[in-house]
């Protein structure tokens, strides 16, 4: 096959599953998220992409939208739909790195490209859950998986006569024949006593058969918020509208073991699945603690926990309390959490360490919990009732964490107006606009609007295109001819002709308004700043972006990126730089000297960070003595960061002292990574230990821009392996502890924000013999930079380093126990039976990695634990066997890994024990694997398709496979168990199908069979 052809090919399987179309703006993402690679369509001899598919008329069908946007089609497709009418057309999204898809569907943040985030829509039952991604550093949300809608339900033991055959299997259904409420009921009031802490009401299919080998009836779960005498059904704060909590009636309320609330985010703040604790794990209560805690104690720990509603660690309770309350927590709290049953949930994520619990504050009415249409949209609505007997239901905000928006405009950034694109918002707009036109169409004399009255809904003729839009008429002016329309789908207003107006019909109030408002995040005490308006005008209005849902509330507050560019783009902090004083940056000029210089961090490419004395540097000092007398004579738990969101500007301690940071990353809810702004260092932290920027500094604070430089050493390489980890080593021991260092600027490079220097530990810049530069040149060390050699795992001698400076010791050594305990074998159940799973990787039917959906929430928190103990230990060279499993870092995470192969170059081949990925690493990235993260069964099984034929599957059958397999939720039947000596080569053969569909249950064994059938007949 030649690459043109496979290309078309590639482009088929890319297009057909969009029957409405990809806009050419996304294109090249979508098509580099299924292959991995860019359309290369210079290599194919066109200048343009869009050159290239106008030459392949057979493939490819290119369409324009109304509002200017290029669609592509597959030909053949007969079903076409057009997009939203845009203002703005995006840009080629071109990525580097990992794939990111441009229209939300999964995400990459810009700081760490975790998280492909997105959603996968399920059974109405869902909860939400967030993990983090192998290919990414933020978190991947998702809902989790409800047993009513999956194995509890739709899909029963079954045995397949010819597995190797692809004969449709029949579907199983529900096994609720008969329902019996007063049964149910009796059963379910035996549930809640055992859990009288509550858990989500898509855990209790899966309860109620391990307690009573039975099903679940579907109609007890539509039951459950009438049988008041029972149980209460509550609505967690949360961005997933479809969660519910249920817990006993008053009068059930028995003393039990602690049940599980675990909500980190998605990405950032998507609750997560709960898992109800043994018994046997609650810690008892020593037989002198108090049998109860004082009013004021529980409403300051009950302070404390609203602050964190994805959860606290019980441990970091302590220094939480006395930093607030300026006091010491009473000790028994922590040998006695069930004191706080009564206002909170305890979990114990790693059952083998009872010490190591999660608080949670249980779920209470929360004004934010359910988003209520906005005041202004409700007033449009008012009067469109009062004057056209008819109500608009409000626009709800999409169930998504990270939605596609069109920005209209802002005449501040607490009421940014913007449109929602996608199923349900803009394409309804669009189809609701089309049945206007036609209706309006056929005799518009009837529908005149000969008396409009302000506040009145009415359709407006369009003079462009000949459109008719909805509108609401906020002025009748003082020329009676014209009137002033808001046009509520599109978020503007017109002086128009009265003769425009049209009576709307009622059938066209049946989609809500379209343009809405929203916040931007962090942004609001400079709501009306010029210069942060002129920015964001010129940065985001008329633009698609996507849209971080950091608050669901009356008007959400977002986070907007634009993805159109290399990298992505927080608008947010682009707004928020527009403050900076540039009066009070460092000052640089090429070939001056600057003395007193204090380096502040070593990376391990041989970059790093200073401070030089300025203006600037001085002023930052100040602000921040104050802040710290400020934050030793304030007890309150109002400055707690209680929703990080990336790009946020806030406080965290170094060294003692308070420093300005900014949020870079977000793993789960409770671990994020943070950027020292004027030190350069990175660190990873859990978010009870920062803390938000007094109101009365906070102007002072953001108008000082960062007074970390970037610098590199003039003369030597920074990039991939110029840096051996004794050469980074030496430089840190050199320079980190000089407090007299001085630069001498060689040159500036604004487009990568580096300054190259000559850097010396004295004021003898004169001699450039003295130079840092100078003495790596010279040394072996720097010779021999190129040689490395992981087999060995020697570093270079300790006479190079002692040739360097005296008295500097590199690294040593540190090499692994030769035998390494193994995690226990993950238990799967019996030949025959279900299993709720997740498809980390899928490659085609005959290899893709599967994870159990029930455990997943025990590796979110691994992974939390392993970010913050590995990035806070100093880096050391390990000897790195082939087959031995370490940590290793894959871009913002650390897995547990299997070494595959060592490379001569610096490199090792890693497989990613938990997700079932091959990876490619520096050996500086690896760690020994502590005991503590021994504990948990790898995640990742291999495993093969069951009900179909072995084969050698063709490309387009592994794409599509991948497509309706990969990063989903499905259900796994186990049909075998292939066991090997060691867990990551063991391997099972499973059906898998896929439930979140109402109507019916996709096979994807069946589905293959099809589409192998088909490429055989067309062959």
């Amino acid at each position: 096959m030649t690459d043109a052809e496979l290309v078309k090919k590639m482009l088929r399987a890319v297009l057909q599953p969009s029957k409405s179309g990809v806009p050419l703006s996304r294109l090249q993402a979508q098509y580099k998220e299924v292959t991995g690679e860019l359309i290369p369509f210079k290599q194919m001899g066109h200048p343009t992409l869009d050159a290239l598919l106008q030459s392949m008329p057979h493939v490819v069908q290119l369409e324009r939208s109304r509002g200017g946007e290029v669609l592509c089609f597959a030909t053949g497709v007969g079903e076409m739909a057009h997009v939203a009418k845009l203002v703005a057309r995006q840009r080629t999204a071109k990525k580097t790195g990992r794939p990111q898809l441009v229209n939300c569907q999964m995400r990459v943040k810009p700081v760490a490209p975790l998280m492909l985030n997105g959603k996968l829509s399920l059974q109405s039952h869902s909860s939400s859950y967030s993990f983090p991604d192998t290919e990414n550093e933020a978190s991947v949300s998702f809902p989790v998986l409800s047993h009513v809608a999956l194995s509890a339900v739709n899909v029963s033991p079954f045995k397949a006569t010819n597995p190797n055959e692809s004969t449709p299997l029949g579907k199983p259904k529900a096994s609720n024949t008969g329902y019996n409420p007063q049964l149910v009921q009796s059963r379910l009031k035996e549930v809640l006593n055992k859990h009288s802490h509550g858990f989500w009401v898509s855990k209790l299919p899966q309860l109620y058969r391990e307690l009573y080998k039975q099903e679940l009836p579907n109609e007890a779960l539509k039951d459950l918020e009438q049988w008041t005498h029972l149980c209460t059904v509550e609505k967690p704060c949360s961005s997933n509208p479809m969660e519910l909590l249920l817990y006993p009636a008053k009068d059930l309320s028995h003393p039990c073991s602690p049940s599980t609330v675990i909500t980190p985010k998605q990405e950032m703040q998507s609750p997560v699945l709960h898992k109800p604790h043994k018994p046997k794990t609650a810690i008892p209560s020593p037989p002198d603690s108090p049998s109860s805690l004082s009013p004021e104690l529980k409403h300051k720990l009950g302070e404390l926990l609203l602050k964190y509603s994805s959860g606290l660690w019980a441990h970091a309770l302590p220094k939480l309390y006395q930093d607030t309350y300026k006091a010491k927590l009473p000790e028994h709290v922590l040998e006695n959490l069930s004191l706080l049953s009564d206002i909170c949930t305890v979990d114990y994520p790693m059952p083998d360490n009872p010490k190591r619990a999660i608080l949670y504050m249980r779920a209470g009415e929360d004004e934010n919990c359910n988003p209520a249409p906005f005041r202004d949209l409700q007033a449009r609505a008012e009067a469109g009732k009062r004057l056209s007997s008819q109500l608009v239901p409000p626009l709800l905000i999409p169930s998504e964490e990270y939605p596609s928006v069109l920005v209209v405009e802002a005449a501040s950034t607490d009421s940014v107006i913007l449109r929602y694109i996608g199923e349900g918002y803009s394409k309804a707009q669009e189809k609701m606009e089309d049945e206007m036109r036609e209706f309006y169409r056929q005799d518009n004399t009837r529908h005149v609007l000969s008396s409009p009255a302000a506040g009145q809904l009415a359709a407006v003729h369009a003079e462009e295109e000949e459109e008719i839009l909805r509108a609401q008429v906020c002025e009748v002016m003082t020329d009676k001819s014209k009137v002033k329309v808001y046009y509520v789908d599109h978020g503007f207003s017109e002086i128009i002709s009265k003769s425009k107006l049209l009576e709307l019909h009622e059938r066209f109030f049946k989609l809500p308004f379209q343009a809405t408002k929203c916040k931007l995040a962090g942004l609001g005490p400079f709501c009306q700043e010029a210069a942060v308006l002129k920015m964001f005008e010129s940065m985001a209005s008329g633009k698609i972006m996507l849209a971080e849902l950091v608050q669901r509330e009356e008007i959400p507050v977002v986070v907007l990126y634009d993805t159109s560019q290399d990298d992505d783009v927080n608008i947010n902090a682009a707004c928020m730089k527009a403050l900076h004083d540039k009066s009070l940056e460092s000052p640089l000029q090429v070939n001056s000297v600057y003395m007193n210089v204090s380096v502040t961090s070593v990376r391990s490419d041989g970059t790093f960070y200073c401070q030089l004395p300025s203006r600037g540097l001085a002023k930052l000092n100040e602000i921040l003595e104050k802040t710290d007398s400020y934050f030793h004579t304030q007890v309150t738990s109002e400055l707690l960061v209680s929703r990080p969101f990336c790009g946020k500007n806030c406080l965290a301690r170094y060294k003692g002292k308070w420093s300005r940071v900014a949020i870079t990353n977000l793993h789960g809810s409770r671990v994020l990574d943070i950027l020292f702004v004027d030190l350069g260092v990175q660190a990873s932290v859990e978010v009870f230990e920062l803390r938000e920027i007094p109101s009365s500094f906070l102007r002072d604070l953001l108008t000082i821009p960062p007074q970390a430089v970037k610098c590199c050493l003039a003369d030597l390489a920074v990039n991939v392996g110029s840096w051996t980890p004794d050469a980074v080593q030496w430089l840190r021991d050199t320079v980190l502890h000089c407090t007299d260092c001085s630069i001498k600027v060689a040159q500036l490079d604004e487009g990568k924000s580096m300054v190259h220097v000559s850097l010396f530990t004295s004021n003898s810049f004169h001699d450039s013999g003295h130079s840092v530069n100078q003495q790596l040149i010279e040394s072996d060390l720097w010779k021999h930079q190129a040689d490395v050699y992981l087999s060995s795992g020697h570093s270079p001698s300790k006479n190079s380093r002692s040739n360097l400076h005296p008295g500097t010791k590199g690294p040593q050594p540190d090499t692994p126990k030769a035998i390494f305990q193994v995690p226990p074998l993950l238990e799967l159940p019996p030949a025959g039976h279900n299993m709720d799973i997740y498809v980390s990787l899928a490659c085609h039917p005959g290899h893709f990695v599967i994870q159990p959906w029930q455990d997943m929430y025990k590796l979110v928190v691994l992974m939390g634990e392993m970010i913050l103990y590995y990035n806070k230990t100093e880096e050391k060279p390990i000897t790195v066997e082939k087959n031995q499993v370490y940590a290793a870092k894959v871009e913002n995470n650390w897995h547990r890994v299997l070494v595959k192969g060592i490379l001569t170059n610096g490199f090792v081949s890693i497989y990613e024990l938990d997700y079932g990925r091959h990876e490619l690493v520096s050996s500086t990235r690896l760690r020994p694997l502590i005991q503590e993260f021994r504990q948990l069964p790898f995640q990742g099984i291999t495993a093969q398709l069951a009900g179909v034929k072995p084969r050698q599957w063709t490309e387009e059958a592994s794409i599509v496979f991948r497509n309706h397999v990969e990063k989903k939720p499905l259900v796994a039947q186990l049909e075998s168990v292939q066991e090997a000596f060691h867990p990551w080569d063991r391997k099972v053969t499973v059906y898998l199908v896929d439930t979140s569909q109402e109507e019916k249950d996709i096979w994807v064994h069946d589905l293959m069979a099809e589409f192998a059938e088909e490429l055989t007949k067309s062959a």
